[in-house]
């Protein structure tokens, strides 16, 4: 799930808690509901950059991965946040039975991992963000691309 109209802004991340930091610049530049998909392998840092952006809003407690309940809502001081991973989706279209529109609703934070697996189900997000592994086996490549004007101005406060 690309936007090939937009430049990507890329970042080399050689550590959990740079990845982790991240996830909380991205945040911090949001300001206020934000909604992201995170696409790359297994391993990559998916759910760090995510419990980063959690943990940032003010959430203390474990950040797991959803992959066996699909979807993890957090409450953080009435902010909303609905952490996704799709892993094990077999067909978008069982995005609707569990009515994915609601989960997206205004003022929410959505994160969703493994996003190109609710390809023409899924809104489109302020931000496409890839991990992969960098040709430095120690460190990844993540690639931010902006679709919305907001995910622009998320971009812009980054430095991006």
């Amino acid at each position: 799930m690309k936007n090939d109209l937009r430049k990507p802004t890329v970042k080399i991340i050689v550590s959990e808690a740079e990845m982790e930091m991240l996830g909380a610049q991205i945040a911090c530049a949001a300001g206020s509901s934000c909604v992201f998909y995170l696409d790359g392998p297994l391993g990559a840092g998916k759910t760090v950059l995510a419990r980063g952006y959690i943990r940032e809003l003010g959430f203390i407690g474990p950040v797991k991965s959803p992959t066996f309940t699909l979807v993890e809502p957090y409450d953080v001081g009435g902010v909303v946040l609905n952490h996704f991973d799709l892993y094990r989706l077999n067909d978008p279209r069982e995005l609707e039975f569990i009515g994915i529109e609601d989960y997206f609703s205004s003022g929410a934070n959505v994160i969703v991992e493994w996003a190109e697996k609710g390809v023409g189900v899924l809104p489109t997000p302020d931000l496409y963000i890839s991990l992969n592994y960098s040709a430095q086996c120690d460190s990844r490549e993540v690639g931010l691309v902006s679709a919305t004007k907001f995910g622009d101005e998320i971009l812009l406060k980054m430095g991006g």
